[in-house]
């Protein structure tokens, strides 16, 4: 994303002292096409056509999604101190997350027909419209989408916070008698436990390499800083009241996804309204692992911009190919919570925490020897390394502990089951 000092071209700004240091200019000016991986173009496909203001509903939907379903069980089990603080392998784990969309989708479908069919068969319904809607090439001509998906869960998700207010007890609870509320300011919970809901809290918030894509498609790429300061102003102060609010109200016995926290009406209710935005979450999550898929496959060819033969069967295969494998993991871990764990243990940590603090280190490398101000800066990055590590292993470890458990306590049924996944039945 530089050019070389004295190099005719022009080419975004650089802040980094590795690439200043290798002859790269600090200050540059004009136009940056020539460093894009889509070209604007009048004669294929014309990429190039997000605006900020769209570019943040996309940034948002993509953050205001999953997470906001799990965040309340994680606090169960964290307590409120660790959980409200916000933290960013890109096809896989995108994989991983459309896998969870496909499952929170055939749990919303249970809820509103009371189980009336076999749940592979509301997942198989869900993957072909998530793999169809996936497969629109641009981000622009999905925006509509994320409008309709962000103001649906957004929706769902109120109207479930106002619910639980109302009630005496949870609507899990014992109705009758005492009952432990199970709420904690601090709680205490075993190593395994505590490193599952910890991954799940890290990828609320840790969606910011799917931003890549979209940046990507931008008219004007400089302008992401916008987008990016919207959406996360917006994301956490959802995600800190919704969160705190559902679970002071349930406690231990907050429902996963939270949208069944209030009871089986409130339940079909949250459901039918945040269906749209389940859909355009699993959408956009299937069409950045694509995305990525795609761009290696054909950059640099002339059929990444043209509409051939070539260019449609690539994309094409792209999305149905993944839509199918994130299809087999929904059904291999029919379980909300522990999909979204292993999604932010596998792969979130390395992207989030030590692929940009090894980046860092690598630009910043002479602030090993600098003041004692860059010295402090350069020992802590190495500590984010550290720390990413330790997630990516310990929260694997436990997340695929808990499976294991859940399959031999029954929790979890065979896969490809057809049990109802709602607990409507």
């Amino acid at each position: 994303m530089a050019i070389k000092v004295g190099d005719e071209k022009e080419g975004p700004v650089v802040d980094s002292p590795a690439l200043v240091e290798a002859g790269y200019t600090e200050e540059l000016t004009g136009n940056t096409d020539d460093f894009e991986v889509f070209k604007k173009t009048k004669d294929g496909v014309d990429f190039r056509t997000v605006g900020w203001p769209r570019a943040s509903i996309i940034f948002l939907k993509v953050q205001f999604a999953l997470g906001v379903l799990s965040i309340p069980t994680a606090m169960y089990s964290l307590g409120i101190p660790p959980s409200p603080p916000p933290s960013s392998y890109s096809t896989v784990q995108y994989i991983l997350c459309t896998g969870s969309g496909i499952l929170g989708i055939s749990i919303g479908i249970n809820a509103l027909s009371h189980h009336a069919a076999c749940t592979v068969i509301w997942s198989v319904i869900a993957t072909v419209a998530i793999a169809v809607g996936g497969s629109i090439r641009k981000f622009h001509a999905i925006g509509w989408l994320t409008w309709a998906g962000f103001i649906s869960i957004f929706t769902a998700v109120m109207i479930v916070v106002i619910a639980v207010t109302t009630l005496d007890r949870p609507a899990a609870a014992p109705q009758f008698g005492d009952f432990d509320l199970g709420y904690y300011v601090i709680a205490h919970p075993t190593f395994i436990a505590g490193m599952s809901a910890s991954a799940t809290i890290f990828i609320s918030s840790s969606g910011s390499s799917a931003f890549i894509p979209v940046i990507a498609e931008m008219r004007n790429p400089r302008d992401y800083r916008k987008a990016l300061y919207v959406c996360n102003a917006i994301v956490n102060s959802a995600y800190l009241s919704f969160g705190l609010v559902v679970y002071r109200w349930c406690g231990q016995w907050v429902a996963s996804p939270s949208l069944g926290s209030a009871g089986q009406t409130v339940k079909m209710v949250a459901y039918g309204i945040g269906m749209v935005g389940l859909i355009a979450s699993a959408v956009i999550y299937l069409h950045v692992a694509a995305k990525y898929l795609f761009v290696r496959f054909l950059r640099n060819s002339k059929h990444l911009q043209s509409n051939s033969v070539v260019h449609w069967a690539t994309w094409l295969s792209c999305t149905f190919g993944l839509a199918f494998l994130s299809f087999i993991l929904a059904e291999a871990i029919p379980i909300f919570n522990y999909l979204l764990s292993l999604t932010g243990s596998i792969c979130f940590a390395p992207l989030a925490i030590i692929l940009p603090g090894l980046f860092w280190l690598h630009d910043y490398s002479d602030w090993r020897r600098g003041s004692a101000g860059k010295k402090v800066a350069y020992w802590l990055h190495w500590l984010l390394v550290v720390l990413g590590v330790f997630i990516m292993i310990a929260g694997t470890y436990a997340t695929v502990q808990l499976i294991i458990d859940a399959y031999a306590a029954g929790t979890i049924g065979s896969a490809f089951s057809c049990a109802d996944n709602s607990n409507s039945s």
